[in-house]
């Protein structure tokens, strides 16, 4: 695809700023996101034939889609091309990446989320499919933040042209398309599921170990320690792991009853969890050991599973996910903000001999993650106490 990025980079104003690229591209993916979400707020749209959505909708993703593709491609060469590349940049763009990847796949279970019985994904399954997703962007942070180095597996492209292709499709022959056998009595999802699960498991993963331990022979690791290699992924193993608790033993089904909330709030956790990983990883810090989150979700899962929220379990859902959503982007307003008052966001930082820009972040992570821990548990406290 760089012939195509190269050429589009050059139709791109200089005036413009990097940075206004890659919001623009994430807005275009929440613009998709929310537009499916008012047809088929459940997933189950297209379990019928035809399917509820318009298929004008469906042509729309495949344009936002290309275009959000397209934006985050060029924004790291037109930085390069205005000069205008500083650390800032990356977090903002790797950050927005983190929260848009659970988006684009959410986005996606629409159409082959005919859940009718015979055919299509159950929301259980999108469940795993998403922490598959996940998983893989995290490694790709985890390695970077042991090895220095990002390695963007290729399946990445293959993953957007497969999006485009079945939005485009979708819109061209309709969702009865998901609900036919493919080849040999298989489905298109069954398909699709046999390249993420191989891609994922057998090529991204291994990937990563190889390039680690590759460091590891050269002697290149950022991280001597076995704990300290490991540590960023304490708190994305204990996330899911509460997830999938409150999954599995929710006594009112909660994720057959609000797939779309639930799944939501997966995403802006994960990218909660991510971002902090990144930021570590630009600013040589150490992450913490339990990430903030993991205590109020430990306390929702509890009453959940307990049976003390009762049939209030869906509107606590709810006002979580709108807490962690707020948290969320205030976190995000806070570290850009404080990039930009600090003038770190246009000076060239970043380099190993430049310790103001280290203690810059760790004061202003440390900073924000204190004033959100002390806001969401008033919030949770509030919410409880009401229940």
């Amino acid at each position: 695809m760089q012939p195509i990025w190269n050429k589009i980079i050059k139709i791109v104003p200089l005036w413009i700023a990097p940075n206004l690229l890659t919001f623009s591209g994430f807005v275009m993916i929440l613009v998709n996101y929310f537009l499916i979400s008012f047809y088929d707020w459940d997933y189950t749209a297209s379990g019928t034939s035809p399917g509820l959505v318009p298929t004008w909708v469906w042509l729309f993703s495949a344009f936002t889609t290309f275009c959000a593709y397209a934006l985050d491609s060029i924004d790291g060469k037109h930085a390069r091309r205005t000069q205008s590349s500083t650390p800032l940049g990356e977090l903002f763009d790797h950050g927005l990446d983190s929260w848009a990847t659970s988006i684009f796949v959410l986005s996606f279970f629409s159409v082959c989320s005919c859940d009718n019985g015979k055919t299509g994904v159950s929301v259980y399954t999108m469940y795993i499919y998403l922490s598959i997703v996940l998983f893989n962007f995290m490694c790709s942070h985890w390695e970077k933040y042991n090895t220095g180095v990002l390695f963007l597996p290729w399946g990445y492209d293959i993953s957007q042209v497969v999006l485009i292709a079945a939005y485009l499709l979708t819109g061209a022959v309709g969702v009865e398309v998901w609900q036919k056998p493919f080849l040999f009595g298989y489905y298109i999802t069954d398909a699709l599921v046999i390249l993420l699960i191989g891609f994922s498991l057998f090529l991204s993963f291994p990937q990563t170990l190889y390039n680690i331990h590759r460091a590891h022979l050269k002697k290149t690791l950022k991280n001597d320690s076995l704990y300290e290699g490991l540590l960023p992924l304490v708190s994305p193993l204990l996330l899911f792991i509460l997830l999938t608790v409150w999954v599995v033993l929710s006594p009112g089904n909660i994720l057959a009853k609000q797939p779309r909330l639930f799944l939501w709030m997966v995403g802006v956790a994960f990218s909660n969890v991510i971002c902090k990983m990144i930021i570590c990883q630009m600013s040589s810090t150490r992450p913490e050991l339990f990430h903030w989150f993991l205590f109020p979700l430990a306390l929702v899962v509890y009453a959940a599973i307990s049976g003390l929220l009762g049939w209030m379990e869906e509107a606590v859902l709810a006002v979580f996910t709108a807490l962690v959503t707020a948290a969320h982007v205030h976190y995000g307003v806070c570290v850009v903000s404080g990039c930009l008052q600090s003038g770190h966001g246009t000076a060239a930082l970043g380099r190993e001999e430049d310790g103001v820009w280290e203690r810059f972040l760790c004061c202003l992570v440390g900073a924000v993650s204190g004033s959100l821990n002390v806001q969401l548990w008033l919030a949770f406290c509030v919410l409880f106490y009401s229940v």
